[in-house]
């Protein structure tokens, strides 16, 4: 019992009683058994049983599990029905033999299947948990496996381990699993990363007391009780955004972020009031890359998590990350679901039997569908991992080897050359692709064709295997030689009935002008139609002196061309340009922030200029009956030349956390930026109160974004302000 109370301090007695029961089992079947350095075996369950325990926070049964596992792994012979050991304890221990009986060179440990067999295997979820913990403690001892197993082990935890510990929103395990995997898949780059960080530790302390300096009064002044971390990202997550942006480490401009923890009561509205109203100090203080905004406050992530991220730009022209969530929401991202956990609580059967439920729920959807929450992982970091090769499967299973970068046109050349002939696109995991479609580690390729289905030049620029541009090229070099056959063809019957003859000088001409590089070019073009032969006919006749009415009318378009364009215009109109203000101190009015395209007037002010106001604004009417004389005429020029006009929109819409991210989306996906977002919640109402501030080139982008705004289902009231 000495040896439990060390290891496992935080159980009760009764805990303690039946993993120690458990732990004399499995050292008496251990006894006789080494590991790859020599050690005693029993080494594995005690270090993958404290990782349950104080990085996950199981309960003690599945402590127990653990070290009952392991022992009948080794003695197939040993029946513990008679032990006393609870039901909940066998069926883990039956769901991880059954796991441990899968051939690590069977196909099926691809990712979906596995799921499946887990979910088969599995009458209780928390076997995928200690699955997570076993490989977690192999992953931190990978250096005692031979080479071919360690390469494997390796493979195995990128493609499964990885995605399911973030599943779980076991983020601390998922990182250190990204890390060690890093360490062996790219030695090389994870020394030069981890390295640059250290060099720079000292900064990324300095840039965040730069950062909170302008905040600490008015958070100050509003009572909010907060607590800043420095969260340096993982040397993989580095490594993917240099991958993705082709930038070296010092491009990568959010390496770490600054996280604010704000401690405040544990109560829906006021944490995401708290939230918002941090966001607005942070947005107002430093410039805001809106397209980087996250909200998972109003709409958490499938696994709980929940934050506010957005990155701007400090006083020296740095960007960094500035994440923003309340004690609760940290405790959460930190240690995922374990969170919730209490050994000595009263509601902890109720909240483990609702996190079991949801484990199942995500376990039984399949990957990469709507439902399956792990399918966002895969898609925007699997693919990314460090490799020089892709292992991708058939639908029945087959291994497949690709270089990185290898696309869905590649894997059908890779199977045969008639199916990459005629593929027409995929379906990867069940979701139906294009053929330019990039493969990841893990996928399963199904292969569409057509019969009417042929390559096209742009096909080269698809492919990366030596295979498929070889057969590219060859069936491309191929239909060209029939279309210019068929061309030249053509082109013969046609100038023997013009009683005309192409001689090898004026054919040089033709090509030259028409920029083809080879004869065979000229006459498949002529063959497939995009080169109409009474053009050739028109082109010889006017090399051979032949006559032609071409030249008066290309005369006639130059004239048009080459005519001044005349723009009416008065001398007592100021013409607005937003890129060129020609010397005029003018300046738009903020109370109505006009845009290029609206109505407007000039109102000569005393010491501003003139200022630029909206003829709706609600200061016109008093302006133009008090002082006529200080009106003056404007209108703005022919295009707003890329001008960049900033004006304000109110939206009251329904407390649904859905619509904060689709009036983002809106924003983001015309021509307009945002540069302030602050929300406030009505609850007696129901609703939300968002007013913004984006900057938009004309009237009519912000049309467009209004009215689609306007369209959303829960938004009630759109104005201009």
């Amino acid at each position: 019992m000495e040896r439990i109370e060390r290891l496992f301090p935080r159980y009760d007695d009764a805990g303690k009683e039946v993993i120690l029961k458990a732990y004399n089992i499995a050292a008496e079947a251990l006894k006789e058994h080494r590991r790859s350095n020599g050690n005693p075996f029993i080494e594995h369950p005690d270090a993958v049983a404290r990782i349950a325990c104080d990085e996950i926070g199981l309960p003690a049964e599945c402590i127990a599990a653990v070290y009952l596992h392991e022992a009948a792994r080794i003695s197939n012979d040993l029946d513990f029905s008679s032990e006393g050991f609870g039901q909940d304890i066998l069926t883990m221990v039956d769901g991880l033999n059954k796991i441990s009986t899968i051939n690590p060179k069977d196909t099926r440990l691809e990712a979906e299947n596995y799921k499946r067999l887990i979910v088969s295997y599995s009458k209780d979820p928390r076997v995928t948990v200690l699955k997570i913990a076993d490989r977690l403690e192999v992953m931190r001892s990978l250096e005692m496996f031979p080479k071919p197993s360690r390469e494997r082990k390796v493979l195995e935890t990128m493609m499964l381990y990885i995605p399911l510990a973030h599943q779980l929103g076991l983020y601390n395990i998922k990182s250190e699993l990204e890390d060690i995997y890093f360490r062996y898949a790219d030695p090389e780059q994870y020394r030069a990363i981890t390295n640059k960080l250290k060099s720079t530790e000292k900064d990324r302390q300095k840039l965040m007391t730069q950062f909170i300096e302008p905040l600490k009064q008015k958070l100050s002044d509003e009572g909010i009780a907060y607590k800043l971390k420095v969260r340096t990202k993982t040397a993989l997550s580095i490594y993917k955004k240099m991958q993705k942006q082709k930038v070296p480490f010092e491009g990568v401009f959010d390496v770490f972020a600054i996280r604010f923890i704000i401690d405040c009561e544990e109560d829906r509205a006021t944490e995401h009031a708290l939230c918002w109203k941090v966001f607005s100090y942070v947005t107002e203080e430093y410039e805001s890359d809106t397209k980087r905004l996250r909200d998972w406050i109003s709409n958490p992530k499938p696994n709980g998590y929940e934050s506010l991220h957005i990155t701007v730009k400090n006083r020296e022209g740095s960007f960094l990350e500035v994440q923003i969530r309340t004690k609760r929401m940290d405790d959460m991202a930190e240690s995922g679901l374990a969170s919730h956990w209490s050994y000595k609580g009263i509601k902890h059967e109720a909240t483990l039997d609702r996190w079991l439920t949801a484990v199942r729920r995500a376990l039984e959807s399949p990957l990469g569908s709507d439902t399956d929450p792990m399918s966002a992982y895969y898609e925007d970091e699997v693919h990314e991992l460090p490799t020089k090769d892709v292992f991708v499967f058939t639908p029945s299973g087959e291994l497949r080897k690709l270089p990185a970068g290898a696309t869905v046109l590649d894997f059908a050349f890779d199977i045969h050359t008639n199916l990459g002939i005629r593929c027409t696109g995929g379906k990867i995991n069940g979701k139906p692709v294009k053929i330019n479609e990039k493969l990841k580690t893990g996928d399963i390729i199904e292969i569409m064709s057509g019969k009417n289905q042929k390559p096209s030049s742009d096909w080269m620029n698809i492919v990366v295997t030596n295979k498929a541009r070889n057969k590219i090229r060859q069936k491309l070099s191929e239909a060209e030689f029939k279309k210019a056959a068929d061309g030249k063809e053509l082109l013969g019957r046609r100038l023997k009935n013009w009683k005309l003859e192409l001689d090898d000088e004026t054919l040089a001409g033709i090509l030259k002008k028409l920029q083809f590089k080879t004869i065979n070019a000229f006459y498949a073009a002529i063959g497939e139609g995009t080169l109409d032969v009474f053009e050739v006919r028109k082109m010889i006749t006017e090399q051979t002196g032949g006559s032609s009415d071409t030249a008066a009318s290309a005369s006639d378009t130059d004239r048009k061309v080459k005519a001044p364009m005349q723009e009416k215009g008065a001398d007592d109109i100021l013409v607005i340009d937003a890129k060129n203000v020609r010397g005029l101190d003018y300046r738009m009015a903020k109370c109505c922030n006009p845009v290029f395209g609206d109505d407007v007037f000039g109102f000569v002010t005393r010491t501003e200029g003139i200022k630029i106001h909206r003829m709706s604004c609600p200061n016109a009417a008093r302006l133009m009956d008090m002082y006529p004389y200080r009106i003056q005429k404007v209108k703005w020029s022919d295009n707003p030349n890329s001008g960049n006009f900033q004006t304000g929109l109110r939206v009251i819409a329904a407390l649904e956390p859905s619509v904060i991210n689709e009036i983002m989306d809106i924003v983001n996906s015309y021509r307009a930026s945002l540069r302030m977002f602050n929300v406030s919640e009505n609850d007696r109402q129901g609703t939300y109160d968002i007013t913004m501030k984006i900057a938009v080139p004309s009237n009519l982008e912000l049309d467009k974004v209004t009215s689609q705004i306007r369209n959303l289902k829960n938004v009630i009231k759109i104005n201009r302000i």
